[in-house]
């Protein structure tokens, strides 16, 4: 080990994940430091309340309130505590001062990314995040390192371990949606309030972030369309089953092309449904997974815990020894590449396939008709399932009006074609409801 003199590190946070960086860099003091060829001296622990109850027991000398006097001492700065602000106002001050910067924080990443990377690159610092999306799973790294001579071509994510448990327990246990949340709120994997996850903002934040990476381009966050998991229903689930399918929330970023035939960038997340067969589908619980598919490298699949306090202290740890090493050996900060930045297409031009169920009368000639709406928008049916209620006796004891459920597969559409097919199918006098609309993500 070279005589570098010490590093130090200055932690701001000391949450579920804050608290077990400080652990393992206290635990790991002797190895660390064969490993980076210096010492990572933790200098001090940030947080609004040096009293509050920890999850692990840390020396109480370590604790302030100044993060101030903390940054302007530290030439490595691991940020912790989430949001916008302070967190924001923290790391400017940090990079500002040519220290490098470790952070989870996919929001601010997401919102405030290019402002950072360009602050870092100016100083000669650098900005890390490789807990920002999907926990302890190495993914920026290998898409900013690994496969920086390949062309990335799609990325289909579960990058949110709340929304996958309750799926997959809608698929697996047959719960109904209600039922899937409370339990994932008793086992702690969804918030009090679990709005960002299943109404997928948490996902639309990661999926800004890969897609930036993945096609070396500025993907706002308020690019990305997102449609949460609120309006899957169980007959959904049951219906893809059936079919052969798994529903998952996808992240999913793809290299395109526009209407004009210019490469183009899209990002949405939404769910979707996933062949049984795929790999994607058999990523159970609260796990995360990331499907790569590049020219040269193929399909590549990450997987692994997407949450967790040591799980994602572990992706927090191989960024900070990384952006230490740098500093032993000297040279600037690795800039964020954004050379590319190609216009991010609106999910109106994006091509895919889909299934709608609807509700619609039991009489001859709707069938005919529902095919001809299809067709008057320029979509093309793939498959046809159709089932019959039994029919139940009203109170009054009049026969209930006879309808059929349809689910209808299609070929390779724009959204906006499938959008027009819904009003004009919502608007139809033959059809009482259509009931759900999924699109069919796979190989592409």
């Amino acid at each position: 080990m070279s005589q570098h003199e010490p590093l130090k590190v200055a932690l701001l946070g000391a949450g579920s994940v804050g608290s077990q960086v400080a652990r393992l860099l206290l635990e790991g003091r002797d190895e660390l430091a064969h490993r980076v060829g210096a010492e990572l001296e933790l200098i001090g622990i940030a947080v609004r309340n040096v009293d509050a109850k920890r999850d692990v027991d840390l020396p109480s000398e370590l604790f302030t309130t100044d993060a101030e006097s903390l940054i302007a001492r530290a030439d490595l700065v691991v940020e912790l505590i989430g949001g916008i602000e302070p967190a924001r106002t923290r790391i400017r001050t940090a990079l500002e001062r040519g220290a490098d910067v470790v952070t989870a924080n996919k929001a601010l990443i997401a919102t405030h990314g290019p402002e950072l990377f360009a602050i870092a690159q100016e100083r000669g610092a650098q900005l890390n995040y490789e807990a920002a999306v999907a926990g302890a799973i190495p993914i920026i790294r290998p898409l900013r390192d690994s496969l920086a001579g390949d062309q990335v071509t799609r990325i289909l994510g579960i990058v949110n371990g709340t929304t996958n448990f309750i799926l997959d327990r809608m698929h697996e246990r047959g719960d109904s949606p209600a039922e899937a949340l409370r339990i994932a709120t008793e086992l702690g994997y969804a918030e009090a309030d679990p709005t960002a996850d299943i109404e997928g903002f948490d996902a639309q934040q990661k999926a800004a972030i890969l897609a930036s990476i993945a096609f070396h381009t500025t993907v706002p966050v308020d690019s990305v369309y997102r449609e949460g998991i609120t309006a899957v229903t169980s007959e959904q689930i049951k219906a893809a089953t059936r079919a052969g399918y798994v529903v998952k929330l996808l992240a999913i970023c793809e290299k395109v092309q526009n209407e004009a035939g210019e490469a183009a960038v899209s990002a949405r997340v939404h769910p979707a449904l996933v062949p049984a067969a795929h790999p994607l589908a058999a990523v159970h619980g609260g796990n995360n997974a990331v499907f790569i598919e590049s020219m040269a490298a193929g399909d590549l699949m990450f997987y692994g815990a997407g949450a967790g306090g040591v799980e994602t202290a572990s992706a927090v740890l191989g960024d900070l020894v990384s952006a230490a090493r740098r500093q032993v050996a000297g040279g600037p900060g690795l800039a964020a590449s954004r050379h590319a930045e190609l216009p991010v297409l609106p999910i109106g031009e994006v091509h895919t396939r889909y299934q709608i169920a609807l509700q619609v009368k039991d009489e001859p000639g709707v069938l005919a008709k529902i095919a001809g709406l299809f067709s008057d928008h320029g979509v093309s049916l793939a498959t046809l399932e159709q089932s019959i209620p039994e029919c139940d006796a009203s109170a009054s004891h009049e026969p209930a009006a006879a309808h059929a459920t349809l689910v209808i597969g299609t070929h390779l559409a724009a959204e906006h074609a499938l959008d027009a097919v819904v009003q004009a199918l919502s608007s139809d006098d033959s059809v009482h409801v259509v009931t759900g609309v999924l699109r069919v993500e796979s190989a592409a």
